[in-house]
């Protein structure tokens, strides 16, 4: 555990530096806000706790980023309830042509098993090689080839299938009310 307060420092910066990509990364894993927050206090929490581990990493950033894929696998592993409770949904003005589709997508990406998830967040969000996502989350790289198009395949269907995408904006509108 750190204990001195120049460790204490680094750790703020560090948090004050990698947060906002380590959001992004915990949003598009868990397609929630609060969800995403939850999962990035956890993840951190856990390298607070391992910060000379961390930092001893060739890239302490990839090594929060590992956490936080683990931690996501294994909280959906561990679940027994997909309801978030929240106060209120915050009103954001959408910066997409069609707000619609952005939330078919995130409906969409919901429907797929959380390692199906985590690879198409790995591949085409944060666009890392199959290789790179393959060491993220041990698998190999045809495992990650394998599971990416499968799921792509499923993202496809649930977006042009009209039923399947009505049950996805349904859900998406659901989800934001």
């Amino acid at each position: 555990m750190p204990d001195s307060p120049s460790t204490d420092e680094d750790f703020t910066a560090f948090v004050a530096a990698r947060s906002p990509a380590l959001y992004r990364s915990a949003w598009l894993l868990t397609t929630s806000a609060p969800a995403a927050e939850d999962l990035v206090q956890s993840a951190l929490a856990k390298a607070y706790v391992h910060w000379r581990k961390v930092q001893a990493a060739d890239d302490p950033a990839a090594y929060v980023h590992g956490i936080v894929l683990k931690t996501f696998l294994s909280e959906r592993r561990r679940r027994s309830s997909g309801e978030i409770p929240v106060d209120a949904t915050p009103d954001r003005p959408s910066t997409d042509r069609d707000p619609t589709e952005r939330l078919a997508l995130m409906a969409a990406l919901r429907m797929l098993a959380p390692l199906d998830r985590a690879v198409v967040v790995l591949r085409y969000w944060e666009d890392r090689s199959v290789e790179a996502t393959a060491h993220a989350l041990r698998l190999s790289p045809a495992a990650v080839k394998n599971r990416a198009m499968r799921a792509l395949a499923r993202l496809r269907q649930t977006l042009t299938d009209p039923e399947l995408h009505e049950l996805a904006s349904t859900e998406a509108r659901h989800d934001t009310h």
